[in-house]
């Protein structure tokens, strides 16, 4: 004879109010988002209580904080909620078609992506995206963000990340620059503005380093916190940037930006997809993360003479 098994789930709704609390951290808070009033969602989460026979909260706390009990089941709510909507949304667009909600950081989105979204666009005509330029990993659980592309370690919890490509790292500058206030030793560098992509110079510090040059005096830097910007300001003629073998690819082989030294260090960090996990599975989210790696890979397979790294090796100080 076969058996059946059945378990008695929670109502949904004070699962709801639990959740809705746990994230956003207060009562009154979550009542606002889930358009109710504090003492609907208290009453739900002490029948959730009630149902489970446990306490979920520490009360009389001036912070509200989860108890063993209620952090041992957050994790399992927040996913299942996650998975619930992620089908409801792949329902609704079942095809490659409607809005595509994208962060990036910004140098790849204004120097790689831009550049090649024609060829997203004659693919996939149908797929209407949102791009915003971003490097915060807490889009990661925005259900306004659909797929984020960051600079970092990759080690971003209850997310799905795939690493899209290493860098690597070296100077440059523009032919104009250089024409007027030329580049031709490390000593050289003392009399040209050093620009930084980061907030704390440690990618220079790298670099230096690797060229025995860390006690370089440097009379003038400017800290701009993005590549994008110290990559604009380098095509500009207002100093020398960091360039990588990702976002400095193309401008270097259309002779916007020169690499004066043939030394590169790898970056400490690294660019990467990611996206909630029950977002992977959805079309319009796989067609992209499978365009960009394509994409990123008929890059390796170009002519030796567009890549970057071809060009670093060719140019010699």
């Amino acid at each position: 004879m076969r058996m059946k098994m059945t378990s008695r789930l929670p109502p949904l709704n004070p699962l709801r109010a639990f959740e809705a609390t746990a994230r956003r951290g207060s009562v009154s808070a979550a009542a606002r988002e889930l358009n109710v009033t504090h003492g609907a969602v208290s009453h739900q989460i002490k029948a959730l209580e009630v149902s489970l026979n446990v306490t979920l909260f520490e009360r009389g706390a001036k912070r509200l904080k989860l108890t063993s009990e209620g952090a041992l089941l957050l994790p399992a709510v927040t996913q299942a909620f996650g998975e619930i909507a992620a089908a409801t949304a792949q329902m609704r667009r079942p095809a490659t078609t409607g809005e595509l909600s994208i962060t990036c950081v910004p140098a790849l989105l204004s120097f790689w992506i831009v550049p090649r979204l024609n060829s997203f666009t004659e693919q996939f005509p149908g797929v209407r995206l949102k791009l915003s330029a971003s490097n915060d990993p807490a889009h990661l659980h925005s259900p306004d963000v659909d797929v984020c592309i960051l600079y970092g370690d990759g080690n971003w919890p209850d997310a799905w990340t795939r690493l899209w490509s290493n860098l690597q790292l070296f100077p440059v500058a523009s032919p104009t620059l250089l024409n007027s206030r030329p580049l031709r030793s490390m000593r050289d560098l003392e009399d040209h503005v050093l620009l930084h992509g980061d907030a704390d110079g440690r990618e220079w510090n790298i670099w230096l380093a690797a060229a025995d040059a860390i006690d370089l005096p440097r009379r003038q830097q400017h800290f701009m916190g993005d590549a994008r910007f110290s990559t604009e300001a380098a095509l500009h003629g207002q100093g020398i940037a960091l360039g990588d073998t990702i976002t400095a690819s193309n401008l270097i082989a259309r002779g916007e930006l020169i690499v004066p030294f043939d030394l590169s260090v790898t970056a400490n960090h690294a660019f990467y997809v990611a996206c909630r996990p029950a977002m992977r599975a959805t079309p319009i989210v796989r067609v992209f993360i499978d365009w960009i790696f394509a994409s990123l890979e008929a890059d390796h397979l170009a002519e030796p003479q567009t890549s970057a790294r071809t060009l670093l090796r060719s140019r010699r100080g």
